[in-house]
């Protein structure tokens, strides 16, 4: 692949590393907060733990606006600016409505950057290559994800009790240098075309990024693409795009409802019910963490090879037979490592299949005039999910027993195989315009 092409991708995938930190790194400031506030379960769940998560909805929602109006490039630069900020504010937070308004602020950077940075990438990549750098973005998450366990692990008693503005306080850093690199990208070819009309400027990013005879093939399979465009919102929602509509719901949908935001938001706690001390359940989460990686590349180097749909299978079936064994562990009161291990399993169905297809997919399906909008709803809908599942979760965890809870995710991951088998199309190796032509009747 061309080294400008995976510069590119690489940068605008730091995106998703704040992502992940930004969205794990309260696991390790929930217990201290819980203890500091003296707030309600309720109210815990509802503001200090999943108010990051309402942001993210919004943020997602309207990211088509900014995205298709500014740019890509532009909405990925605001991105950055809104992390920071976040990062700061909660780390210097004195109640928990000012933290909780910070978090809110973090949250509609991730929603917009769960739009903003797979779609430029998807417009950058060829049809051969797409699903690779698509999924670094994935990458990228996870490895946010990581850092933030080991970056909670390493920072735990350093401030004392304050130790948890550390951990929320440190993603400034790495939201600082991504807003410096991003300036550094060229625009998307697609949107310079598509909403800018300018041809000139979309075949010198193309040349920067594949051969003449490529960029010269790809602008006039975007040019030819052109159509004359009315209100977005309108458009996406219309009859003839039914099929992506549901794809993308479904995909959410089941990626929410696997339980993997519980599992990661609530990894302490849950570790701490299935036997493991304070701090061993800290550092079991970096396992988590480090599985969650491993398998992400794995599915990264299959996702052009094997496809997306025989992802899918295999995360499916891994996700079955983990979440009953990890219900089955705690309703038998098996050891620790015993749950450990099939959580583990759960986290690396998770990395190879919905973790590494979900982005790429969602950014495949919907054709170029309405992409943004098409990959706000598809993860405005996984979004709204996840807020919910965290919302409850604080309720969950402490209402109903572990067993319950993980066998309902189980049978969820059930429906999700029949999915897969019936409805879900095959999108390797096909440029953007030819799915349009296939998805939209």
């Amino acid at each position: 692949m061309n080294k400008r092409l995976i510069y590119y991708a690489i940068v605008v995938a730091m995106a998703g590393f704040l992502f992940g930190f930004d969205t794990v790194v309260i696991s390790g400031a929930n217990l201290p907060i819980k203890e500091l506030w003296q707030t309600s379960e309720w109210f815990h769940g509802t503001f200090i733990m999943s108010m990051a998560l309402w942001g993210t909805v919004i943020g997602a929602l309207f990211a088509g606006f900014p995205t298709d109006k500014y740019g890509r490039k532009n909405t990925l630069i605001g991105i950055g600016v809104l992390y920071f900020v976040s990062a700061i504010g909660s780390a210097l937070a004195q109640d928990p409505y000012l933290f909780s308004f910070f978090r809110f602020v973090g949250g509609l950077g991730v929603g917009v950057s769960s739009i903003a940075a797979p779609t430029y990438i998807s417009e950058i990549a060829s049809a051969n290559n797409r699903g690779k750098l698509g999924a670094l973005y994935q990458f990228n998450i996870v490895f946010g994800i990581l850092i933030a366990f080991i970056s909670n692990y390493l920072l735990e008693g350093v401030g004392g009790a304050n130790d948890w503005r550390w951990m929320l306080g440190v993603e400034g850093i790495p939201a600082l240098i991504y807003m410096l690199l991003v300036f550094g990208i060229p625009k998307s070819p697609r949107w310079l075309v598509l909403h800018q009309n300018n041809k000139e400027a979309a075949m010198e990013v193309l040349q920067k990024t594949s051969s003449l005879e490529e960029a010269q093939n790809i602008l006039e399979d975007i040019v030819a693409d052109q159509q004359p465009v009315g209100s977005k919102r309108e458009q996406v929602f219309s009859k003839k795009y039914r099929v992506p509509l549901l794809l993308a719901f479904l995909i959410a949908f089941f990626n929410q409802l696997s339980g993997i935001n519980f599992i990661l938001y609530y990894a302490p706690e849950i570790l701490e019910k299935a036997g493991f001390a304070t701090s061993d359940s800290l550092f079991s989460s970096i396992a988590i963490g480090l599985v969650n990686l491993v398998f992400t590349i794995a599915g990264m180097y299959l996702i052009d090879r094997a496809g997306r749909k025989q992802l899918m299978y295999i995360g499916s079936i891994g996700y079955i037979i983990s979440l009953f064994m990890v219900a089955f562990g705690f309703y038998t009161d098996a050891s620790a490592g015993f749950k450990l291990a099939f959580i583990l399993m759960f986290i690396s169905s998770h990395a190879i299949g919905q973790g590494a297809v979900i982005w790429v997919f969602i950014s495949e399906i919907f054709p170029n005039n309405v992409r943004a909008f098409g990959q706000s709803w598809g993860c405005g809908v996984h979004w709204v999910f996840a807020a919910l599942i965290t919302l409850f979760g604080a309720v969950l965890i402490n209402v109903f027993e572990p067993f319950v809870v993980f066998a309902f995710f189980g049978g969820l991951m059930v429906l999700q195989l029949f999915f897969v088998h019936l409805m879900m199309p095959e999108t390797k190796g096909k440029s953007l315009e030819e799915l349009e032509k296939e998805l939209i009747k």
